[in-house]
């Protein structure tokens, strides 16, 4: 029996929930992004899967599809997501003499910084097992670093000059932030950008 007159239950409809508004819109798309970055940036990419990443937005799997497409796709709007960081205008003017400390002290403190860091592990930690994210990661040293600092250069051989510096800077990121060596990983920065910035300013200025 039944109390106060109320009807039977109504039957549960079959099939996929209709759409609340925490399931669509803008700030559905972003926690999507936000937790691609997180997942890329832990476990890189190939072990991460679009599954695991709707489950940390707590959507479903289909409507990351919906907005991103494939896997990859996923990844390059993950990391175009967050800020990217561009070299000032400071690293390239100065005076050459110190332009291997400017530049450390501008890789070293986007590393630093948890927000620049994040996407910067997500590459990282893909690119040496997916081409998608050595494309990304190439386009990011190209197109940020490499570029502006063979141009203020004023030397006939300033790419080359520039790329030794940039491998320089990203195998200590790589040994401190990604691998964290010991005492790397630990060590004080104004300790490092002292050690590292003698070592770039040879590779840019050097004989």
């Amino acid at each position: 029996m039944t109390s106060g007159g109320a009807g039977p239950a109504a039957p549960r409809r079959r099939g996929r929930p209709s759409r609340t508004r925490s399931e669509t819109g803008p700030a559905t798309r972003d926690r999507i992004l936000q937790a691609a970055l997180e997942a890329f940036s832990e476990r890189g990419y190939e072990k991460t899967s679009v599954h695991g990443i709707a489950k940390a937005a707590e959507v479903g799997p289909a409507l990351v599809h919906h907005y991103f497409g494939t896997k990859e796709q996923v990844f390059e709007a993950a990391v175009a997501f967050a800020p990217a960081p561009a070299a000032p205008a400071a690293v390239e003017e100065g005076p050459p003499d110190a332009v291997g400390e400017r530049l450390t002290r501008f890789v070293l403190g986007v590393w630093e910084n948890p927000a620049t860091r994040a996407p910067l592990l997500a590459v990282v930690r893909s690119a040496v097992n997916n081409e998608t994210a050595a494309a990304v990661f190439r386009r990011l040293i190209a197109a940020q670093l490499l570029g502006r600092i063979a141009r203020g250069l004023d030397l006939p051989d300033a790419e080359l000059r520039a790329e030794p510096a940039a491998a320089q800077l990203v195998g200590i990121a790589m040994l401190r932030y990604v691998i964290k060596v010991e005492p790397l990983a630990s060590a004080d920065v104004e300790q490092l950008v002292a050690r590292v910035a003698p070592v770039v300013q040879g590779h840019l200025t050097g004989a």
